[in-house]
């Protein structure tokens, strides 16, 4: 399904009752409505990081919901798509905190490659109908997810931005992880904590100091 060790980490979540429940229930919604992202990228996230070389998480809310932005991946758009507002201050925050230019696309594949797990809580959503999907059964797996991770002996780095965010985060171990929290990146709150929070050199530091390759976080123009 994931095509790396996800499989087997995530194997006994599959088989639970409301996953097969809402298997049957995103069946149904792909072909009543226009469904975002496309079928063959609603575990992105999954497979471009694996379990064993997640380094970071970034935790998402739902999937864009306008035509040909989602992917999978939290935050990223498509090639060709204009970079969202939110996803400009996260840009602004790197340039600011690490000096890397601010590329001319989203597309964030070069993270997830990296190590940055890219997570929504919610993985679909119907089109122009945001938070559609919310309550059908991908909270709980979202936050498997995260549980698996958390009881993981490697350390990972989680970034919470916003509310939403910090409230799915909050059971994570804070003495074994890194938990990085500040404001969303919307307009509306990227100045309320999130500008110069620092959260990608904090991550780097983290991951240095335990023996792990720091991320690239530097996108290249297209």
């Amino acid at each position: 399904m994931f095509g790396n060790d996800w499989d087997e980490v995530l194997q006994e979540e599959r088989e639970k009752s409301y996953f097969n429940e809402l298997r049957y229930r995103l069946a149904r919604e792909y072909k009543e409505y226009e469904v975002y992202p496309a079928k063959e990228d609603l575990f992105s996230a999954l497979k471009l990081t694996s379990f064993s070389g997640t380094k970071a998480v970034i935790l998402g809310q739902d999937p864009y919901h306008g035509p040909g932005q989602a992917h999978g991946l939290s935050f990223s758009v498509k090639p060709g798509v204009r970079v969202p507002p939110s996803l400009q201050n996260i840009y602004k925050e790197l340039h600011s905190d690490l000096g890397v230019p601010i590329p001319n696309h989203g597309y964030l594949v070069h993270w997830a490659e990296e190590g940055v797990l890219m997570l929504n809580n919610v993985l679909t959503v119907r089109r122009g109908q945001p938070q559609s999907h919310q309550g059908i059964g991908w909270e709980m797996f979202t936050d498997a997810v995260i549980e698996t991770l958390n009881r993981r002996s490697q350390p990972a780095v989680f970034i919470l931005w916003g509310s939403h965010a910090q409230k799915k985060g909050a059971f994570i171990d804070k003495k074994k992880h890194l938990v990085i929290e500040s404001s969303h990146p919307s307009p509306f709150a990227a100045h309320r904590g999130f500008f110069g929070s620092r959260p990608f050199s904090r991550t780097n530091v983290f991951l240095t100091e335990h023996g792990m390759q720091p991320i690239d976080w530097a996108i290249l123009n297209r």
